[in-house]
């Protein structure tokens, strides 16, 4: 029997996210005309970079990280000379919590195990965590829980992780969001990106 590719893999993914009526986010979902945001970029990806929870542009297009905080990632992105593209972006949550509040925990729970499945498919060396909600939920997820801090204490720390297929770098961020007018904040998350393209 054929072995199915990383891209008919994560469709799965996609598809059970569409279809997932059990998540309270579902109806919010449906009511206003949105999408879920599944995640884009290279399926073979080395850097994963795994964001909180969609904003209202990202609900809109289904696509991660296209505001604000989204040109700003690509900027940084292309300041370590890594082109968009070549990475693979998600979030924790697929669906938009309303008026953009903060993920619930039972929320994040009730979605991780589409990121496991898409961080077990793309292989990833180095996963690159933005803001505290991924950064603790990825860390507690790897066994790495006793280290976790403060976002403002862990940003541009490097951590390994097992995964089911071996070892990985784990990197906590700062979100780009917090940087967007501070630019001390943005030389910071500058500093970060330049520590994930040091690890992979």
């Amino acid at each position: 029997m054929k072995q199915k590719s990383n891209t008919e893999l994560l469709l799965e993914v996609k598809k059970e996210v569409v279809s997932f009526t059990n998540s309270p986010l579902y109806k919010e979902r449906v009511e206003s005309g949105c999408f879920p945001v599944i995640g884009e970029g290279d399926h073979n990806a080395e850097i994963m970079i795994i964001g909180e929870a969609p904003g209202a542009n990202e609900a809109k297009t289904g696509r991660p990280f296209c505001g604000r905080s989204g040109n700003l990632l690509t900027e940084m992105l292309l300041n370590i000379g890594i082109k968009r593209e070549t990475v693979y972006i998600t979030n924790i949550v697929k669906d938009r919590p309303p008026k953009n509040r903060d993920p619930f925990p039972e929320e994040i729970e009730l979605y991780y195990p589409f990121l496991e499945r898409q961080i077990n498919i793309i292989k990833p060396k180095v996963i690159i965590c933005l803001g505290r909600f991924s950064s603790h939920q990825i860390m507690i997820k790897f066994n790495i829980e006793e280290e976790v801090k403060p976002i403002s204490i862990l940003h541009g720390s490097v951590f390994k992780g097992e995964a089911d297929y071996g070892e990985l770098k784990i990197i906590p961020l700062m979100h780009p969001a917090v940087a967007i007018y501070n630019r001390n904040k943005k030389e910071l998350l500058e500093k970060g990106f330049l520590t994930a393209k040091q690890n992979i």
